[in-house]
């Protein structure tokens, strides 16, 4: 009944809160870790066990992830960023064949949410409002610039003027050049979804970023608002989608009806330890439904509305470490 966190970096509260709720429902089970270099990982030092895996790019990552779950009785793989979805997606039933269960979307959702250029398409299917996208040759400032796989709020811009536009901007095809929504006049949200098996909506907490460091937020607060029924309305049912998916959003500050999908991520969050301790508890959902065979349903009254995360830095120590 192991669990086992990939790419596990500096992701110790998701490991913490697996150790916590497996070990209440099987004491002897371990949550893993794994990750290119452990020694280097907060979360792998903290986790039960670690072990070094090939990087992702290297041909062997699959076939080594995948002896190494046979050899250590693994029955979930929580997977943690977005450049190891769809290498993870493609395979998940080779992992199945061996009674292990890879707790991502599928292969179809990954894709379109691992290009911003699809998920405008899905959105719009589903009747969510979408920043206007525009030409290279026919745009009006200010604008946002951001590319279509990015991840981590790298390569992102604001243009206010004209000249701050470079020809990088021009000439880097993965670039979209956006409509931007002023924070003087919307409030950004990222939103906690949990899916069930039947890929049915049964949480929404929507986290309002506060401050955020390295496009991960420090700062966040849990708000009760008119994101909840938004969503449950057009979002209550995605095809393939199970789960913590995490969703972002821009809401009007003073008009609810102007609300704005910006992107969708198949995976748990840099932020979800606020929604975990606010009390929608999607690491214990995922043991109930994928270990313990349970129903997750109705779970939108969970959690406690205005609290406030504020997030510090701490210290790992590994001992004798010869790297």
């Amino acid at each position: 009944m192991n669990i086992l966190v990939t790419s596990a970096g500096r992701r110790v509260s998701l490991v913490k809160s697996f150790q916590r709720e497996l070990k209440n429902i099987y004491p002897e089970a371990k949550v893993i870790a794994i990750d290119s270099e452990p020694l280097l990982s907060a979360a792998c030092i903290v986790a039960d066990d670690y072990f070094k895996v090939p990087r992702l790019d290297n041909p062997s990552y699959i076939q080594n992830l995948l002896e190494l779950c046979i050899e250590h009785s693994i029955k979930l793989i929580i997977p943690t960023i977005d450049t190891e979805l769809l290498e993870l997606a493609r395979h998940k039933s080779i992992f199945e064949e061996k009674g292990v269960t890879i707790v991502i979307s599928s292969l179809d959702l990954v894709i379109k949410c691992r290009d911003k250029r699809e998920m405008h398409n899905f959105f719009s299917e589903k009747g969510v409002s979408i920043a206007k996208e525009y030409t290279k040759e026919n745009f009006e400032l200010p604008i946002y610039i951001k590319p279509y796989d990015g991840s981590r709020s790298v390569d992102n811009y604001i243009i206010k003027d004209r000249k701050d536009l470079t020809k990088y901007h021009f000439n880097n095809k993965k670039l979209m050049f956006l409509e931007y929504l002023d924070h003087d006049e919307y409030e950004e949200f990222t939103c906690d979804l949990y899916y069930n098996k039947e890929h049915k909506l049964q949480c929404v907490v929507p986290r309002k970023r506060l401050e955020v460091r390295d496009g991960e937020v420090y700062k966040s607060l849990t708000k009760d608002n008119a994101l909840i029924p938004y969503i449950k309305n057009k979002l209550g049912f995605i095809e393939g989608a199970i789960g913590c998916l995490t969703a972002q959003f821009f809401k009007h500050k003073n008009d609810d009806k102007k609300i704005y999908g910006i992107e969708i991520n198949p995976r748990f969050g840099g932020g979800y330890p606020l929604t975990y301790l606010c009390g929608a508890n999607y690491t214990k959902w995922i043991i109930d439904e994928y270990i313990a065979n349970e129903t997750i349903e109705n779970k939108f009254d969970v959690w406690e509305r205005n609290l406030l995360m504020i997030r510090y830095d701490d210290e790992i120590l590994v001992h004798e470490y010869k790297g």
